[in-house]
């Protein structure tokens, strides 16, 4: 680090440009950067490279003999894991801010590249540099929108940082992986959270007034594991929704928009760690994927407990009914509504019979398999050949969805090198094994 450049000592979000117009864009901000023209081979809405970039991040792409690396990517193991104490204002204990603040306070990075709530909304996401350990609590928490965090790759360059962690959803990861090598850092951390679906911050005000009388006064929202919504307020007061209660019929069409509809990461396979819950049965859910990733578990010392992940029920029909569903939607049918009398029945078993721990994070990534193929068939049947991965065809097979002659790129054996940063291949490390998601994943980190 430069030490003629005033260290920054708040969360710090200098002025960025404009984004170039784009199609399929979630505006991770390299539109905005000095060669927005990297994006034709950054983004993962053109012409995505999970094999080959999961060999150069990981040393190996997913193995097809690990049968839940089909469904999250390579990972050397999984845990079921909370932060003792949890943290205030964390979205569930505050793992992901943890270690950001554990990688200043050792000196491990200069700085830490996530994202803050905008001052003046605090769900609309801001992204910023993070070079004091304290100021990580102010990262705390979700957000709901599109933010252009790469957009400070080159300030965090031009002030003099060379080790940087960066905290990000799917989106963001996969171009950062893909344009790590001429970015110029010596050391990089990646810190991913998964991302099922994202909306504009307007849009998701319109999702809140929905749920509560006072939307303004709702601090706090998550999709449980055990299939409610809960939300919490200014005044103290917390109010849990069944996810069959929620009034996802009275939002328009355009809600979630095609980038999210057509996501193939939910899991955020290039990150070195995966943190998020939804396998994780009420706790957080940690996928460790390489060298760097136990790495970055280690800062956490005896703060981290963990156990192993459990799965139990059976993803098969709530995925079958999710499918039908989404071909009403995507061809203008209504969605069939399960009769008013019904759910509660069916909100009391879902949490008792339902999939559940691994079986839930299975489902919710067969579930975005299935929305991408049907979504891209209807809208644009050009780009199935280019943006969907092998292993999302792999997914969907029993469901019945099979790729066309013109839909299936041609498989090529990756054989791109290690990455500069260098990770050892994970083959041979322990894993784990064991054999209706919620409809929005909003962004930031925990």
């Amino acid at each position: 680090m430069d030490d003629s450049q005033p260290a920054a000592t708040a969360p710090w979000s200098p002025p960025i440009g404009p984004a170039a117009p784009r199609g399929l864009c979630t505006d991770c901000g390299i539109s905005r950067s000095d060669q927005p023209k990297r994006c034709g081979r950054a983004c993962q809405f053109i012409a995505p490279d999970y094999p080959g970039l999961e060999q150069r991040v990981h040393g190996r792409a997913r193995d097809p003999a690990r049968p839940d690396e089909v469904f999250f990517g390579p990972f050397r193991r999984m845990l079921r894991a909370s932060l003792l104490p949890p943290r205030p204002g964390a979205q569930w204990t505050g793992i992901a801010t943890r270690i950001g603040e554990r990688l200043l306070e050792t000196g491990a990075v200069d700085a830490v590249l996530t994202m803050a709530p905008d001052p003046a909304d605090r769900w609309r996401p801001v992204p910023v540099l993070v070079t004091n350990p304290a100021d990580m609590a102010q990262c705390r928490g979700m957000r709901m929108g599109y933010a252009p965090l790469l957009a400070l790759l080159e300030p965090a360059r031009a002030r003099g940082f060379t080790r940087l962690a960066v905290i990000g959803i799917p989106c963001q990861v996969y171009a950062l992986r893909a344009l790590e090598q001429e970015l110029g850092f010596e050391r990089l951390y990646v810190i991913g959270t998964p991302c099922s679906d994202n909306t504009t911050t307007e849009r998701f005000h319109e999702f809140l007034a929905l749920l509560a009388e006072d939307p303004d006064s709702i601090t706090y929202l998550e999709f449980r594991a055990d299939y409610h919504v809960e939300l919490r307020f200014t005044d103290g007061r917390s109010k849990t929704i069944p996810f069959l209660r929620l009034p996802i019929s009275k939002l328009p069409p355009d809600f979630f928009p095609l980038t999210c509809r057509t996501c193939v990461d939910y899991t955020n396979a290039l990150a070195d760690l995966t943190v998020g819950y939804m396998g994780g049965t009420g706790a957080q859910w940690l996928l460790v994927r390489n060298d760097r990733g136990e790495e970055l578990l280690a800062t956490l010392g005896s703060e981290l407990r963990a156990s192993a992940p459990t799965s139990a029920g059976r993803r098969g029909g709530a995925v079958t009914g999710f499918l039908k569903n989404v071909e009403r939607a995507a061809g203008g049918l209504p969605v069939n509504a399960m009769p008013d009398w019904l759910r509660p029945v069916v909100g009391w078993l879902m949490p008792r019979i339902g999939p559940r721990g691994l079986e839930f994070a299975r489902a919710r990534g067969e579930m975005k398999a299935v929305e991408t193929v049907i979504h891209l068939r209807r809208q644009h049947p050009g780009r199935l050949r280019s943006m969907v991965p092998g292993h999302v065809w792999d997914l969907v097979a029993r469901y019945g969805l099979t790729p066309g002659a013109a839909e299936r790129k041609r498989v090529v054996n990756p054989s791109l090198p290690a990455a500069r940063s260098g990770v050892a291949p994970a083959a041979g490390a322990d894993h784990c094994q064991p054999g209706a998601g919620p409809p929005i994943r909003p962004q930031g980190p925990d």
